[in-house]
């Protein structure tokens, strides 16, 4: 029987971007990242309108409304509940990867969307504003599953060429899904009253599509591998997301991966903690996840309407101007995604947030000038449109790819539960503590958001490597010695030594010892 080992004629393993992974790439983060972005910016534009709801319920109820504080009160309640839920759903990813798979745990986590989208839809028409913030809650709980699952599920199935490219997909998607919020929140379209629970249920159209086809796909080639020991399955989603010549290669750095796992049973977020192999990946997923949010991007979403009125623009152009940074955050995030692989992780990272630390100042400045030099004004708004853009080309979505490259199969899960962890309770502080910051130190208050961008850039610039194009084996390797450790190679018994042939035009896994008996 002629045989074919299917390895590249050179040596060498360069994945392709087939179809497959495109596809797999826009319907995870069609259905579970760009609702993140959803429902970030949906509850801006109804505002008004669901606090006036509130009032309605509790006149009806009660006799009597409150007054505009505790409708302020119960408006940042319903806002605030969605990071809640979201720091809820992160400490969940764990439990749920290694239990359902990765494709396995997004498709489970819709039926949250399709909950929070029936309770956020009828809630004026069953006269319980109770329904809206629970509806919150739990799309927060589907928002911090899927921004840890989406990056682990990418970067597992993509070839370590086109790792950073798919690894970025997903924050494309969240401004996308800001952007479109944007956009439907306009008055002439889903901005008027009668129609903010249509707007707010909306989340369940993406989620349905993406429950329809992802299933249709293969689980992650790794999980089934080194987590499920099943080899068929395997081959069957390494055939299906690679080309043929890429697919021995493939099995070969995922053994040697394997091989240098002291266990192969994932760990759990306190043995991660305390193993000290991984100890300068800990302090980085802690510094760049929590050095996302501290950037400030959060507080300059909140203070943009008033820094645009400062600059002149009139009240009812400002929604369209709105509208215009979230074009530029779609823009700035295809110009990270289509340049990171051939740029790499730490530019974009260095300079993402060296020019938000830039911008951060130049709003301090131009908002103690521009009152003795009016020109200041657009220098400020020069200044948002800049830290928006900065962060959305690369400190936006690079953490999220990081937090998967740095770990091996068996620390990746509870290391995006402490990247998830640490990524909502820092979005969460700064929504609690900017506006007690801004009335204490005004203007100075982006010079700590300054400091904190220029302290992540550093970081990244003394202590992380380039992981592009890296196996994760190579970049565990890298680390070792920062460690103080060495990388462990222990045998793998059944699976060990395995390789692939094409027989008949399909690839199969054989061992050494039974390739050597058939020749």
């Amino acid at each position: 029987m002629a045989e074919e080992v299917l390895i590249d004629p050179n040596g060498k393993s360069r994945g392709h971007l087939t179809s497959s992974l495109l596809a797999v790439a826009f319907l995870s983060s069609f259905g579970s990242s760009m609702l993140y972005g959803y429902n970030l910016a949906v509850v801006n534009s109804p505002a008004q309108y669901i606090k006036d709801f509130f009032n309605q319920t509790i006149v009806r109820r009660n006799g009597s409304g409150v007054d505009e504080e505790t409708l302020t009160l119960m408006y940042s309640v319903t806002v605030s509940i969605f990071a809640i839920g979201g720091l809820v759903g992160s400490l969940t990813v764990g439990m749920q990867v290694t239990r359902f798979g990765r494709k396995g745990t997004l498709v489970h986590s819709t039926v949250l969307v399709f909950i929070a989208g029936g309770l956020m839809g009828f809630s004026r028409l069953c006269g319980s504003p109770e329904m809206i913030i629970i509806g919150r809650f739990i799309t927060g709980i589907h928002s911090g599953i899927s921004l840890s699952v989406v990056p682990m599920y990418l970067g597992e199935i993509a070839p370590k060429n086109l790792r950073g490219f798919l690894g970025l997909v997903p924050s494309i998607f969240i401004c996308i899904g800001v952007f479109i919020a944007q956009i439907l929140g306009l008055h002439e379209i889903l901005g008027k009253e009668e129609h903010w629970p249509l707007f707010l249920s909306l989340v369940v159209v993406p989620t349905f599509i993406q429950l329809m086809l992802l299933p249709w796909f293969p689980e992650s080639p790794r999980y089934l591998l080194m987590e499920k020991r099943n080899i068929h399955a395997t081959i069957t989603a390494l055939k299906w997301y690679r080309t043929k010549s890429n697919i021995q290669a493939e099995v070969e750095e995922m053994q040697e991966e394997q091989r240098s796992l002291s266990s192969l049973d994932t760990v759990s977020v306190l043995q991660l903690i305390r193993d000290p192999s991984v100890r300068w990946q800990l302090i980085t997923v802690i510094v760049v996840n929590a050095g996302m949010q501290l950037s400030g991007i959060d507080a300059i979403w909140f203070y943009t309407n008033t820094i645009f009125e400062n600059a002149g623009i009139p009240a009812p152009q400002i929604q369209y101007t709105t509208v215009g940074t979230g074009a530029i955050e779609v823009i700035a995030g295809l110009v990270g995604c289509f340049t990171i692989e051939r740029v790499g992780r730490r530019p974009l990272m260095i300079g993402g947030f060296s020019f938000m630390g830039v911008c951060c100042a130049g709003i301090t400045f131009s908002l103690m000038l521009q009152a003795h030099l009016p020109f200041m004004r657009y220098i400020s708004v020069a200044c948002v449109v800049g830290i928006i853009a900065g962060f959305c080309i690369g400190p936006a979505g690079v953490p999220f790819l990081m937090t998967g490259e740095l770990f091996k199969q068996s620390h990746r899960p509870s290391a995006y539960i402490v990247g998830g962890f640490l990524n909502w309770i820092s979005n969460f502080t700064v929504g609690f503590v900017f506006p007690f910051l801004q009335m204490s130190a005004g203007a100075f208050c982006y010079l700590v958001f300054c400091a904190v961008c220029v302290g992540v850039a550093a970081y990244v610039y003394f202590i992380i490597p380039e992981t592009k194009n890296k196996t994760f084996v190579e970049i565990s390797e890298m680390f070792a010695s920062r460690n103080a450790c060495e990388i462990e190679n222990q045998p793998l018994g059944t699976t060990d030594q395995l390789r692939l042939k094409k027989m008949n035009g399909y690839g199969a896994l054989v061992s050494e010892k039974m390739d050597r008996i058939e020749n």
